[in-house]
């Protein structure tokens, strides 16, 4: 029998193979075992990618606060993004929900400060982000 745990962390295709293959041999109650194993990992990684995104978001957003003399299309093109993906994200994996959101918030703010610093080779400011920040205002260029 297959070490699901293992092989759903390596490859979600050869694990859904190996159900398949479980299933043919009308083994379903070990092949219900690799499809919760490959549930749990599939659900890791887009949680991780939900992660990715947002410290992708907040990081642009304390750029965009830090230092409004370098703004630019291409970190509201960011923003933008980070926030779809966000919503796609969760869309695709309803279990992600905005109480998600908020329990890796603190840990994704801190990720993003280090990151923003880093890159803009100075501190911020920026202690903390609001909802409101991060999902709801408003990230123009200023035509004027």
């Amino acid at each position: 029998m297959p070490d699901w745990q293992s092989l759903s962390s390596r490859s979600p295709y050869r694990t859904a193979v190996a159900i398949r293959e479980q299933l043919q041999q009308g083994h379903v109650q070990e092949a219900m075992g690799g499809i919760e194993e490959l549930m749990e990992a599939m659900s890791r990684s887009e949680e991780r990618a939900l992660k990715s995104q947002l410290v992708r978001l907040m990081l642009h957003i304390i750029k965009w606060r830090t230092q409004p003399e370098y703004r630019s299309l291409s970190w509201v093109a960011n923003i933008k993004d980070a926030r779809e993906e966000i919503a796609d994200i969760q869309e695709e994996t309803p279990s992600l929900t905005d109480q998600i959101i908020q329990e890796m918030w603190d840990k994704c703010l801190r990720i993003a400060k280090r990151d923003a610093q880093a890159e803009m080779n100075r501190t911020t400011p920026i202690q903390d982000l609001s909802w409101e920040e991060v999902f709801k205002a408003d990230y123009e260029l200023d035509d004027s």
